[in-house]
């Protein structure tokens, strides 16, 4: 396995991509691996010389081919960034996923730890109270029951502490940070992913299409943003069956007066703070909120009849004020006890 990995360092330093025969054999060799150091020279090869479309289907495939998945029947959307944004906000994604499940909607929502941001959801979700790191059945019951789940990656994918190791040192995202939201274990039908860098939006894009989605969308803010943002412009690819197009979305278009920009946090107690605070009703009408909001109704846009964005805020809004998102928080906190 070690000689696979000299072999493909060499061979991304040259500007060479996976063979399509190789790619089974390098995931196995990077998840067996005990080498940090020959890990991270690889990852970093590979991350400078690009990552293409195919390689990012590929190893996504292997991913969702060996993953420990979670069986339901229920529409569900997750809310995913992939990390390593220059950008550093609090974890919208995490928030967003409570209103959306207040607003009735079912959330599978995949995640980790942090390896190239301040606040992984599984670090966050720790500060909440909530015990993230739960067995697949476990998981899988509280999606029927209480129609939100947390599925932490390490329990769903083989893949090894030396790896995350590496993951850590690399000065860029890697290729991980893309295929772990392409590889969500109860196949949510419905996808909002916001990507590191707006030139990975065309290739996620069309390799969610080959992977299949009912309908999803790939998000970056104002090229640095894994997020839908308050600033700028958000480019979106949305993927509807066997179709793909593209739009631009500033607040404007969710009827959102953006006068300042989301906070920035400087850990995952301070995201876990100011999650509670918007949850609880004590940030009504902040730049965090804000953010929240938008992102929690463009899931609802693509998995309800909703007509337009506004309609969508509308119905995020009204999950948080009625205290519908806090209680899907306090049942998730529960349910892990």
């Amino acid at each position: 396995m070690s000689d696979a990995i000299r072999h493909y360092t060499n061979e991304f330093r040259s500007r060479r991509d996976v063979s399509p025969y190789d790619a089974e054999v390098l995931f196995d060799a990077l998840i067996t691996e005990n080498d940090v150091e020959m890990l991270v020279d690889l990852l970093s090869a590979w991350t400078s010389k690009g990552i293409t479309e195919d390689e990012l289907y590929r190893f996504a495939s292997i991913m969702r081919s060996r993953m420990k998945t979670v069986d339901t029947d229920l529409a569900c959307v997750d809310i995913v960034g992939t990390g390593g944004s220059r950008a550093k906000t609090f974890n919208v994604s995490t928030a967003a996923a409570f209103v959306v499940a207040g607003a009735g909607i079912p959330v599978a929502k995949h995640g980790n730890r942090a390896a190239t941001s301040r606040s992984g959801s599984a670090d966050v979700l720790l500060h909440l109270g909530v015990e993230f790191d739960v067995p697949p059945k476990r998981a899988e019951e509280n999606l029927a029951k209480h129609g939100i789940t947390f599925m932490f990656a390490p329990r769903h994918h083989s893949l090894s502490k030396t790896l995350a190791a590496a993951r850590k040192r690399v000065a860029s995202p890697t290729i991980f940070n893309a295929i772990g939201p392409l590889s969500n274990p109860a196949n949510a039908q419905h996808r909002l992913i916001g990507v590191w860098d707006e030139r990975m939006l065309n290739s996620m894009s069309r390799v969610l299409l080959r992977l299949g989605t009912k309908r999803s969308w790939i998000v970056n803010n104002s090229g640095t943003l894994d997020e839908i943002g308050l600033a700028g412009k958000t480019k979106v690819i949305e993927i509807e069956g066997d179709e793909i197009r593209g739009r631009e979305l500033t607040a404007a278009d969710f009827a959102i007066d953006a006068t300042s920009d989301a906070p920035n946090i400087t850990d995952s107690k301070a995201s876990a703070e100011l999650i509670r605070s918007i949850l609880e009703n004590d940030a009504k009408d902040t730049a965090a909120e804000a953010i929240v909001m938008m992102n929690a109704a463009a899931a609802v846009f693509l998995t309800s009849t909703v007509k337009d964005l506004p309609s969508a805020v509308a119905i995020a809004r009204e999950s948080i004020r009625s205290g519908a998102a806090l209680d899907k928080l306090e049942v998730l906190r529960q349910s892990s006890k």
